[in-house]
């Protein structure tokens, strides 16, 4: 089943498990405490929403001549790096598509990333959400880096968006 919505990763709060209604739903809250625990002063959260073994594919456009390249971070790597990371950072997604076939889901759609209020950059999110004891966790996010001249082009949110009610 592919879901459209229009939602800001980090300003979905996630609403108690008994309203949600959908597995599509519980995904995209998944999905939003993601974004909120990347969001969160406590550079320890992001662990929480994410598999053990979870891995972070980056395809990096954002080079002069736009070439792109593909780092693949482990998640201890990826943990370690954001626990040391500084400044006011804010992520927007909306997400487009969402899939779910059991334990296993999809979300895609444009992003924004900011940093003390700027954008650095911006691209396409892709995230694989995996159940685990009935909880959805983020097992691999793999996103494509533009420069922010080319945020407008890919439909990336220009800030924060307003979120759909969940039912």
């Amino acid at each position: 089943m592919i879901i459209h919505f229009a939602l800001a990763g980090l300003m979905l709060a996630s609403p108690p498990v008994g309203r949600i209604a959908t597995p599509e739903q519980r995904v995209m809250a998944a999905a939003s405490d993601f974004f909120a625990a990347l969001r969160s002063d406590d550079k320890t959260a992001l662990a929480a929403t994410m598999t053990e073994d979870a891995v972070i594919f980056v395809h990096d456009r954002t080079n002069p001549n736009n070439t792109s390249r593909v780092i693949v971070v482990p998640l201890a790597d990826h943990l370690a790096g954001w626990e040391a990371s500084s400044g006011d950072v804010d992520e927007y997604m909306f997400y487009e598509n969402v899939q779910v076939d059991g334990g296993m889901a999809h979300i895609w759609g444009p992003y924004s990333f900011w940093v003390d209020g700027e954008i650095t950059h911006c691209g396409i999110n892709s995230l694989s959400l995996e159940r685990i004891n009935d909880v959805w966790l983020v097992g691999n996010t793999s996103f494509t880096m533009a420069p922010p001249s080319e945020c407008e082009e890919l439909g990336a949110p220009d800030g924060p968006v307003a979120s759909a009610p969940l039912p």
